[in-house]
């Protein structure tokens, strides 16, 4: 059976709610397990608290600080960050983290921030060895919602990942930005599955809920599990409509 991760950035969110009761909500909707993005601007007991209570999994959340790999002045800092996320995902029980690369950086040729990519993703394999929690760096796309972010290519995301060649460091392969790029979900990850750690989902146009667009999200998600692919599916996406019946449907639309 599938596992359906809800974004609760976006879904079960409320007006002036508390975040936590945000896991309440999709608990009570019959989910399994949430996502969310920053750690470090929410209470943490209260959410560790709700997923207790709820019994529901937390499948990733966002290694900290937010700052470009593309520059390697940025490594120490962005690796004792990452030491405190590998704390939190384990005090979560999270199993993956989920890193972006950063912006295409002016003064920086193309080659050297990929380098600097590289060294930092296998610097950080270092401190998740043995930790039970994997790092997902997430292609983007360029065209709408990530103007100026290096790395757009799902290709190239996973040639990087397997440049740092540690079973620690893969990709967060979002279908909505894919197919924002033009990219064919068949093409990108053939023969590389094994290198996704988390696959987020949402419709374009718009970025809103599966069956609202025209990517053929079904079809994409069919071949990722006939693929190989275990893992679990985020719903990050921005609803359209409120409630737990229009995540239910959206979820039915995915198969």
């Amino acid at each position: 059976m599938r596992l359906y991760s809800a974004c609760i950035e976006w879904l079960f969110a409320e007006e002036g709610d508390v975040f936590a009761d945000r896991i309440r909500r999709a608990h009570a909707a019959g989910l399994k397990a949430i996502e969310f993005w920053r750690w470090t601007d929410k209470d943490l007991g209260a959410i560790e608290a709700a997923v207790k209570e709820t019994g529901l999994k937390v499948t990733s959340l966002v290694a900290e600080p937010m700052i470009a790999l593309t520059n390697a002045s940025n490594r120490e800092i962005w690796l004792k960050g990452l030491a405190d996320s590998v704390a939190v995902a384990k005090r979560l029980g999270a199993p993956v983290l989920i890193a972006q690369a950063g912006d295409d950086l002016a003064g920086f040729t193309r080659d050297e921030q990929r380098k600097a990519l590289t060294e930092t993703l296998r610097a950080g394999a270092d401190i998740l060895d043995g930790s039970g929690v994997r790092l997902g760096v997430e292609p983007l796309n360029i065209r709408i919602d990530h103007i100026g972010y290096f790395l757009d290519s799902t290709r190239e995301g996973l040639d990087i990942v397997d440049d740092v060649a540690r079973p620690e460091i893969g990709i967060v392969y979002d279908i909505y930005h894919s197919a924002v790029m033009d990219e064919r979900t068949e093409d990108v990850l053939a023969g590389r599955m094994d290198r996704v750690f988390h696959v987020h989902v949402a419709d374009h146009p718009g970025r809103n809920e599966p069956g609202t667009g025209t990517i053929d999200l079904a079809h994409r998600l069919n071949w990722i599990f006939a693929n190989g692919y275990t893992g679990a599916i985020g719903l990050e996406y921005k609803p359209i409509a409120p409630g737990a019946d229009a995540v239910k449907a959206a979820i039915a639309t995915l198969g």
